[in-house]
């Protein structure tokens, strides 16, 4: 007999019919009349009840089903007895696909920590809060995919591989196929990479910025959605050494133009997950986060907060008079922490907050200047739980202001001409952004550890699965 998920069959309106459905036992009790399995195949959050006649099924047939074990199961799908399900199964078939040893097998118990899930990463899927946590990845990978596609923005896919550091983004992972116990050298003593692969030094890219950029300059409308990495020794529950990343690249743009694209662009994220994910997210939100629901309504329910960097210091500064504490210090001139940015979304404003024109000392090379000289187009998206989760800016597209911030921070830029190309043939004002997935999967799922959001997190003295 075909099978029938069980997210369909929880569904079905057509009772008293044959059905098969397969996946892994949850749960099996019962008395001796009867035993109650509860069957999951990763299609919902919800299990469905099949129910077993114990005059029709012996002992012995039912001994390898454990949690954990996997069935394949028919019967007459009916209205259900008891509270909880509207339709249950009387099993009248069973077939043992693989079985798994109550003794050994590690989601036994409830009440697991998530530190210990991350040692059995492998199997963690198969847990309520995991499952729900990676059927929104899912649907969170569609709705960036459809918001671009239905604005007429082009995929572009840029290389993993690359002899460019973007903006001085962080440590890069090397590239190599040279004998490490054995690296050419040349009389300075520095590696010759000469005979190597690529025969230059070559990098895991940290962002596909600078190659959208390109494509910006001759599709309009470009984003990219790949993984890039950090080797930075960061252990936190912010940061991961592998990451996703979404990033467009817009011509013809202007810096307000650019925080309605970046504003528009994450309510439409999370009112996807609102309309596409509510099974999940009324797990999340009564087991991980109980206010996460009613966050998620408010950021699309609200207009962000449109702030100025000088005028964000100020506020700070004087929630310090008041007797606010922070761990770090907020003059004009630092890059403020997340304690901060968590506070004006937080306790000031209660809403996401853009935050703009930042010091140009401590942004990136490649961001306009504004009339005043001191201040970048910069624009950061904040938000509530996470802290800032778009960085984003207008491109400074002149050739001659581009070129005197690159030799005043001493930006190597001889492997970069094709970067610069830009800016000298046929140069025009553009935009863009970038977005953490994982960091949106934060705010979007509740959950407090980014590792809890990638299904296997790449963390320093960590490459496991």
């Amino acid at each position: 007999m075909q099978r029938t998920v069980i997210i369909d069959a929880l569904k079905s309106k057509e009772l008293n019919r044959p059905i098969n459905v397969r996946g892994w036992v949850r749960s099996r009790r019962g008395n001796k009349q009867v035993s109650f399995i509860a069957l999951n195949d990763g299609s919902t959050i919800k299990n469905i009840q099949i129910v077993v006649d114990l005059e029709k099924f012996s002992e012995e047939q039912l001994k390898p089903v454990t949690t954990g074990s996997c069935i394949s199961a028919t019967g007459t799908l009916v209205a259900s007895q008891g509270a909880g399900q509207a339709v249950e199964i009387q099993l009248t078939e069973l077939e043992i696909y693989g079985t798994a040893d109550p003794d050994q097998y590690p989601l036994q118990k409830k009440g697991l920590t998530m530190e210990y899930l991350r040692t059995i990463a492998h199997l963690r899927p198969r847990t309520n809060t995991f499952g729900a946590v990676f059927r929104i990845r899912h649907n969170m990978t569609m709705a960036i995919h459809t918001y671009f596609h239905e604005h007429g923005f082009f995929n572009f896919h840029t290389p993993l591989i690359t002899a460019s550091d973007c903006e001085g983004a962080g440590q890069m992972f090397q590239v190599t196929t040279k004998n490490l116990y054995n690296l050419k050298k040349d009389e300075n003593g520095k590696i010759d990479y000469s005979d190597d692969f690529f025969g230059k030094q070559a990098s895991l890219t940290v962002s596909g910025q600078l190659e959208g950029e390109l494509a910006a300059m001759a599709l309009g409308k470009i984003y990219t959605f790949g993984p890039t990495f950090r080797a930075e020794n960061s252990n936190t529950p912010r940061h991961l050494a592998e990451f996703w990343m979404i990033e467009p690249e817009v011509a013809f743009i202007d810096k307000n133009e650019l925080m309605d694209l970046e504003e528009d662009f994450i309510k439409y994220c999370v009112r996807w997950a609102l309309d596409h994910c509510m099974d999940d997210l009324e797990f999340l939100n009564q087991f991980v986060d109980k206010g996460l629901i009613e966050r998620l309504r408010s950021v699309i329910d609200t207009e962000f907060v449109r702030l100025p960097y000088s005028e964000g210091i100020n506020i700070l500064q004087e929630a310090i008079k008041n007797g606010q504490k922070f761990e770090f210090p907020c003059n004009w001139g630092d890059d403020i922490s997340s304690e901060h940015e968590r506070y004006l979304v937080e306790k000031h404003f209660g809403k996401p907050v853009i935050m703009t024109d930042y010091p140009k000392d401590i942004k990136a090379f490649y961001m306009k200047i504004n009339e005043d000289g001191k201040t970048v187009q910069g624009t950061d998206v904040l938000f509530p739980q996470i802290g800032e989760i778009i960085g984003g800016s207008v491109r400074e597209e002149s050739m001659d202001k581009l070129n005197a911030e690159i030799e005043k921070r001493h930006i190597p830029m001889k492997d970069m001409w094709w970067y610069l190309d830009t800016r000298r043939f046929g140069a025009a004002p553009h935009a863009g952004f970038g977005l953490g997935f994982e960091r949106l999967m934060l705010f979007v799922t509740g959950m407090s550890n980014i590792r809890d959001v990638i299904p296997f997190p790449r963390t320093p003295k960590s490459a496991e699965f």
